[in-house]
């Protein structure tokens, strides 16, 4: 008895510092709401992780923690819209990489639950401004989108950046289903086979129609995956005595327009048939890894689809294309009405991700566009835009306070506060530059 009252206390103390430590006031900051104007010499006012109130005027009504904030700039959190982060450490040590499995169609993965929330990435990340992220199941370069040459390669789940656990980490299990549209694959250089490297075999290079051919037939894979998923669904809901498969499952919720469909596809060819794909079944997509979207980019429009694009610090597909065509494809989305997000696709420069959306901005993108892309945008993109991605009455506290603008290289961030928690900001960088700072 005596030990189930201490362990009662010790909860009710936990749960006591823990309210505490995530109700505060930031006063006398310039605060940038995303959704509305800047608000100079003001507060906000945080309880229990979410934001009660704003402005001038904020104020508690009994006694807070006071966070002075005078002379600095408060953000919403930056929320990276497709990365491995926690997935893969190192590269070149196969064991510290959980991004491939074996087949083509693996949509009951589920990229949270791998997440190593130790990795030594997500500190680095996390201090450059970006509190959460889509973390992503499976490569998304190349020409099939996963690591082991998966067409689906599972699900991508929103999380954020700071947890002991995956657990306490996740905001969105299922965010999106990720697949990536086949492409036509036609060799780089010389362009000849590898039998061509083998002795008595002449030279012969892969003609377009068999690299075509090779394309349609991944194409025939997915829309077979697809029929099989829609029989199992129509037999479930009739109520038929079927053996229970873990993949088809996964694909119902897609299948009935509940989770979006996250299409890589970076061509114009590829995106039209991912398209027309799209409106034969139904489906809510989100397009993503899009580069050259050509005539397609009216169509995008006129269907509402998102998009998430990859860095703008490229070189263009083509070598005959323009050499902006990176920097300008943010500004050309705006102006033709699509709603879009950045995303770095990768761990080792992820923590530029504000820097993709500040690079298109002198070529033609309005600053508070940019600043929506990596924020405001990127939440209602996938759903979650009345919880995150600005400061507003109700939202949960996901904040940054900086000296000056987050997109501009030059600006630190000075505190991150993820559900009104303060997060520690020291990474493997920073502990590097102290200790050979210090060398005598």
């Amino acid at each position: 008895m005596r030990i189930a009252r201490i362990a009662c206390l010790t909860a009710a103390a936990a749960a006591l510092m823990a309210a505490d430590n995530n109700t505060f006031l930031l006063r006398n900051a310039t605060v940038h709401p995303v959704s509305g104007p800047a608000i100079q010499n003001a507060s906000v006012l945080v309880v229990d992780g979410k934001i009660a109130d704003i402005g001038p005027k904020a104020a508690p009504k009994g006694k807070v923690r006071i966070v002075e904030a005078r002379g600095l700039h408060v953000y919403p959190g930056m929320i990276d819209s497709g990365s491995p982060i926690g997935l893969a450490e190192i590269a070149s040590v196969r064991e510290t990489v959980d991004t491939g499995e074996l087949g083509d169609f693996n949509p009951q993965l589920r990229a949270l639950i791998a997440v190593n929330p130790s990795s030594e990435h997500i500190p680095v990340v996390r201090a450059n401004g970006i509190t959460s992220v889509l973390v992503t199941p499976g490569s998304t370069g190349g020409g099939r989108g996963g690591a082991a040459g998966s067409l689906i390669s599972g699900q991508a789940s929103l999380m954020h950046l700071d947890g002991w656990t995956w657990e306490e980490m996740e905001i969105r299990r299922g965010a999106a289903m990720q697949m990536a549209w086949p492409v036509i694959q036609m060799p780089r250089g010389r362009g000849m086979d590898i039998e061509a490297l083998l002795p008595g075999l002449a030279p012969r290079r892969t003609t377009f129609a068999e690299a075509r051919r090779n394309q349609q037939q991944q194409v025939q894979k997915i829309q077979d995956f697809f029929d099989a998923a829609r029989r199992y669904q129509k037999a479930k809901a009739a109520g038929e005595a079927i053996q229970p498969d873990l993949r088809y499952e996964a694909m119902i919720p897609v299948l009935e327009g509940r989770q979006p469909l996250m299409i890589f596809a970076a061509r114009e060819r590829e995106i039209r048939e991912a398209l027309d794909f799209a409106a034969r079944e139904r489906l809510k997509i989100v397009l993503a890894g899009v580069r050259r979207p050509g005539k397609t980019l009216e169509d995008i429009a006129k269907r509402n689809i998102p998009v998430v694009l990859g860095t703008t610090f490229v070189s263009p597909l083509e070598e005959d294309d323009p050499y902006d065509e990176p920097f300008t494809l943010p500004a050309r989305l705006h102006q033709a009405g699509v709603k879009f997000a950045f995303a770095s696709f990768g761990v080792q420069f992820a923590r530029n991700l504000p820097y993709q959306a500040a690079q298109a901005v002198p070529f033609g993108l309005p600053y508070d566009e940019a600043l929506k892309s990596v924020t405001l945008n990127t939440a209602q993109i996938w759903g979650i835009d009345n919880e995150y991605g600005s400061i507003e009455k109700g939202k949960y506290a996901d904040l940054i306070v900086t000296d000056g603008d987050p997109l501009e290289v030059r600006t630190q961030v000075k505190m991150m506060f993820i559900k009104g928690v303060p997060v520690d900001l020291e990474s493997k960088h920073t502990r590097l530059y102290k200790m050979y700072s210090a060398r005598p």
